[in-house]
């Protein structure tokens, strides 16, 4: 069986990546006997797609011959692709290694979704600054500056680096571009992430 593991490194030991679409790395972990018998990682080309990300991701997972998904979040989009594909799919995982999230879904732990775990896709556009942006908040710009520049509709864009972090307990991931903080829950306490 092969089990696709959205990864923010290049080995079984890096995080499991909250995102899909947008994550670093997709680690391919071919498994016989409840046990990894070897991985294959792979840079996610997509993630810097300015749109399609999620589709894109999915379908560089299904030519790969996965049969199962496990990753933090998945959109719609990424979602229907997958399941047209007869790829399971299992989210809700970040902050642990990938080695650790192979384990506990081979050991009956983690379980199928049945939906995608984001509402939207992410639009990489804001609304003026009286009208809602796609997130439904008012327009905050497009943001796609280094962070130090403001955004398209004048809203200050906070640039691709930076953390998503628990407001509650302090826990600390890596910020995917493309997708907001807010759409993350703290995998140790539920809490939706911001961005730090």
């Amino acid at each position: 069986m092969k089990i696709a593991i959205t990864s923010t490194g290049n080995n079984l030991n890096a995080l499991v990546d909250p995102v899909f679409g947008r994550c670093a790395y997709f680690i391919i972990a071919e498994v016989e006997n409840n046990e990894i018998k070897s991985f294959e990682s792979i840079v996610n080309e997509a993630r810097n797609a300015i749109g399609g990300a999620g589709i894109q991701a999915a379908q560089l997972v299904a030519n790969k011959g996965a049969e199962v998904v496990i990753t933090g979040n998945v959109g719609p989009n990424a979602f229907n692709v997958l399941a047209s594909a007869g790829i399971k799919v299992v989210t809700g995982l970040a902050g642990i290694s990938v080695k650790d999230a192979v384990q506990r879904y081979l050991q009956g732990e983690l379980k199928e979704t049945t939906t995608p775990t984001t509402s939207q896709p992410f639009m990489p556009t804001g609304g003026p600054s009286n009208m809602p942006g796609p997130t439904g908040l008012p327009g905050r710009g497009a943001g796609m500056g280094r962070g130090m520049g403001r955004g398209r509709m004048g809203g200050f864009g906070l640039g691709p680096g930076g953390e998503c972090v628990c407001p509650k307990c302090g826990f600390r991931v890596p910020h995917q571009r493309g997708i907001p903080c807010f759409q993350h829950k703290c995998p140790k306490c539920g809490t939706p992430m911001v961005r730090a």
